[in-house]
């Protein structure tokens, strides 16, 4: 499968029916993946992308928080298929040095992506 680095633009609103989208942008190229995506995750990507700390972990944050204490590291997000108009993303994570994939929706896999660090791909056919 063909992968693209893509680059977090940031979160915006699309009028007239103020709906969130993600934007991301392939890095070495002109193309742009928008994903709708719920508000409550446009803000955690959001308070990331600035980062805004709260007064309590967001669930994003107590996601990262519990893979750093069980010494689960995240190494890549992929935005991996797009089917009926559905978005879908896998997160590859490393426990004691072996490679595992978790099915997520794609909100949330950038919004982990984000706090960790980590590289957002897509795979050729969703872009």
């Amino acid at each position: 499968m063909a992968m693209v680095e893509l680059t977090l633009v940031g979160v915006r609103v699309e009028l007239p029916a103020n709906q969130p989208i993600v934007l991301l942008k392939e890095r070495d190229g002109e193309r742009f993946l928008p994903i709708w995506i719920g508000a409550f995750e446009a803000t955690a990507i959001a308070f990331a992308l600035q980062g805004i700390e709260t007064a309590r972990p967001m669930t994003h944050d107590l996601m990262k928080n519990i893979m750093d204490q069980l010494g689960i590291s995240m190494k890549q997000v992929v935005i991996s298929d797009l089917k009926e108009g559905t978005f879908f993303a896998d997160i590859t994570l490393s426990y004691e040095g072996k490679p595992f994939k978790i099915d997520a929706r794609p909100s949330d896999a950038i919004a982990l992506a984000v706090r960790a660090g980590v590289p957002i791909f897509s795979d050729e056919k969703v872009l």
